[in-house]
């Protein structure tokens, strides 16, 4: 056993009791149902690890085999395994969101009052004899975001809190990707749960769950404005320690919000961790389970683990096409103080083709003197032609794509990504997606693995023009931060300078490989699940890409030394 693992808490044979459906209060007189697992034993009193869901406490996950976890009657969707945590000495508490589950009330997920009963069930848990008075929260997904707002707020019993793959501002990280809808995976999500809630065997005991109008609400807010900031991470308010985990993979959803929490949030005490892989292997995994634990030993035993002393940063470096998890590399610092910060240009040389191959020209180092432009199509057809009537997905390329001369040695891109472009159109608005490619030599393209276990591209970036205005106190050299508090629309043909802001990424690009950057107007190469809606702007435009001259455009890279 490693010195790291022996100053764990080792597990012990005590039995667990479990509390099913034990009625919480809440301070308007309502009340949610939780389930409580903890040590069968009155010797001593134990922290709590909490959670609160729409996903229904009582739906049993059965893994995959292959899971590292061993499999028991106890485990649910993204949570903690209440065997592996109990024995160690912790109390497991799942807690059914309002009017989700079997706890009545109007359902309102990702809400500020989901963050009220949130507080209000850390605060009652605290009180229970059985606790020692200090609450940790833990989960992966809806069970992370749901931990920033909470932390917003302050409870006073809540110790630690580790966000696994957590997405924290839901308009920039969820809803809408530089002002763009994104309809994919959200209108997915909403009907999805409430089928599960009204299709399936929840409707027994609560028939009137999950009934949320948030497709209309998420649609009609589609502006930043306090409506959005009542349900996001405001970073000046959290105090809590936080260890915040992110998945290179995840850049379609959660990644931004994990790595805005490190930079951002007030809390003293904060560790940074990005992994690979999918989107629950590694909270199961052992080496997972050994960071959560450490953690919350510290900061809700009092374990004097070293776990604060080491380098607050640990991140899986990947080195491309891999399955299976990368080496990590700890540092000390987020972006790497050793970062050098690339502008690559972008050089037209060739005639834009539909082939998906086809590249128009490269990304040099040297910014171009001579002015060039490009156009292409703001919308492609499809087999019912062009209308906003049709849900079926455009034929062919939807933009231009540029490449870099193959690597001469393997290279590090690690961290935050901005592109600064120059585009005009032909409407009133358009949307530019920003696509991050490996290619092998032989013209291959090397894929990651994503969060639902598919192959994924490096990374995206996305902007519809019009919300191009930045926030200038929030914005960074490597991150601008849109305002999205009002629309500039374009001029016909005019040129506007657009920063792109690009969610982080890690890739060592070997030598003799190339990095690729599409710039389109719809979604193209490695979009999977996090597809957008495109609007009406986009149909038979023509927009126009400018680089060269007085609009150099260029991708800032954040190159790794040796």
């Amino acid at each position: 056993m490693s010195t790291a693992t022996s100053l764990m808490s080792q597990p012990k044979d005590h039995g667990m009791i479990i509390e099913k459906d034990v009625q919480i209060p809440l301070r308007d007189g309502g009340y949610i149902y939780a389930d409580i697992f903890r040590p069968d034993t009155q010797a001593e009193k134990f922290p709590a690890l909490a959670n609160i869901t729409v996903y229904n406490k009582d739906k049993l996950w059965v893994p995959p085999e292959d899971l590292e976890e061993e499999a028991n009657p106890y485990m649910t969707w993204e949570a903690a395994n209440p065997v592996w945590w109990v024995a160690r000495g912790y109390a497991c508490v799942r807690i059914d969101s309002r009017g989700t589950g079997k706890s009545p009330g109007r359902c309102d997920p990702s809400s500020y009052q989901e963050s009220l009963d949130f507080y209000d069930c850390i605060e009652w848990l605290a009180k229970q004899d059985w606790c020692s008075g200090k609450i940790g929260t833990l989960g992966i997904s809806y069970h992370a975001a749901c931990q920033w707002r909470l932390a917003n707020l302050n409870p006073p019993s809540l110790k630690a809190m580790i966000p696994w793959e957590g997405r924290a501002d839901q308009y920039r990280d969820q809803a809408y990707h530089g002002g763009i809808f994104s309809m994919g995976f959200f209108g997915n999500w909403v009907n999805q749960h409430m089928a599960r809630h009204l299709l399936g065997r929840t409707r027994r005991y609560n028939p009137d769950s999950f009934s949320p109008d948030m497709l209309w609400q998420y649609l009609s807010h589609d502006l930043d404005s306090e409506w959005w900031r009542m349900c996001s991470a405001r970073w000046d308010q959290i105090q809590v320690p936080v260890y915040s985990v992110g998945n290179w993979g995840g850049w379609g959803l959660h990644l931004r919000g994990n790595t805005e929490a490190y930079l951002c949030a007030a809390s003293p005490h904060k560790k940074l961790r990005i992994h690979t892989g999918d989107h629950f292997r590694p909270f199961h995994s052992n080496e997972g389970k050994v960071d959560q634990l450490r953690f919350f030993d510290y900061w809700l035993k009092d374990m004097q683990n070293g776990i604060m002393d080491e380098p607050p940063i640990k991140l899986e470096i990947r080195t491309g096409g891999s399955k299976k998890p990368y080496a990590f590399r700890f540092e000390n610092e987020w972006p790497l103080a050793r970062t050098q910060w690339t502008k690559m240009y972008f050089s037209i040389e060739r005639e834009r083709t539909p082939d998906e191959k086809h590249t128009e020209g490269r990304l040099v180092t040297d910014a171009l003197s001579t002015a060039k432009q490009m156009s292409y199509a703001g919308s492609n057809p499809n087999k019912a032609g062009i209308g906003s009537g049709s849900s079926a997905p455009g034929i062919g390329r939807s933009g231009i794509s540029f490449v870099t001369d193959p690597m001469t040695k393997d290279t590090e891109i690690t961290g935050p990504l901005m592109a600064n472009l120059w585009v005009s159109s032909t409407a009133e608005d358009m949307d530019i997606m920003v696509t991050l490619r490996n290619f092998d030599p032989d013209g291959n393209e090397v894929f990651e693995l994503g969060q639902q276990g598919q192959p994924v591209v490096l990374t995206k970036g996305w902007l519809r023009a019009s919300h191009r205005k930045l926030d200038l106190e929030k914005t960074l050299p490597y991150r601008p931060y849109h305002a999205h508090n009002e629309r500039l629309w374009l001029n016909p043909g005019e040129p506007v300078e657009c920063q792109i802001e690009i969610i982080s990424t890690c890739i060592v690009l070997k030598k003799g490989h190339q990095l690729r950057v599409d710039i389109h107007a719809q979604d193209s190469a490695g979009s999977g699940n996090f597809t957008h809606f495109h609007a009406d702007y986009n149909e038979c435009a023509t927009h126009t890409f400018h680089s060269g001259g007085a609009m150099n455009s260029y991708i800032l890279l954040p190159i790794i030394p040796d």
